[in-house]
């Protein structure tokens, strides 16, 4: 079976498109109009998994409350989960470098 024949069951490639989509327009936003993000320093720093771990709980705690059922909470939640997992990847390959596993 390939990818293209697989038949979701909770609208995962239109969420997934949509997310994508949400990431893009982050881009176009007023606090990408400099060359460095703040998340960049923040991640370059040392603490980048706090940070994105901490805005997870953070729009996960504001869903629902704040603007009410805000779907933009959620995209919010997903892209720091994007970004947590670019840290993620990041710290491994330097762990992997530095201790040779």
């Amino acid at each position: 079976m390939s990818k293209n024949d697989i038949e979701y069951k909770y609208n995962e490639k239109e969420n997934i498109d949509g997310l994508l989509e949400y990431v893009n327009k982050t881009y176009d936003q007023h606090y990408s109009k400099n060359k460095y993000q703040a998340t960049e320093f923040i991640i370059d720093g040392g603490h980048g998994i706090g940070f994105t771990l901490g805005n997870i709980l953070k729009y996960t705690q504001r869903y629902g409350h704040k603007n009410g059922y805000n779907r933009d909470d959620l995209m919010k939640v997903l892209h720091y989960a994007l970004i947590a997992l670019h840290v993620h990847d990041i710290n491994a390959e330097y762990h992997s470098k530095k201790t040779g596993k």
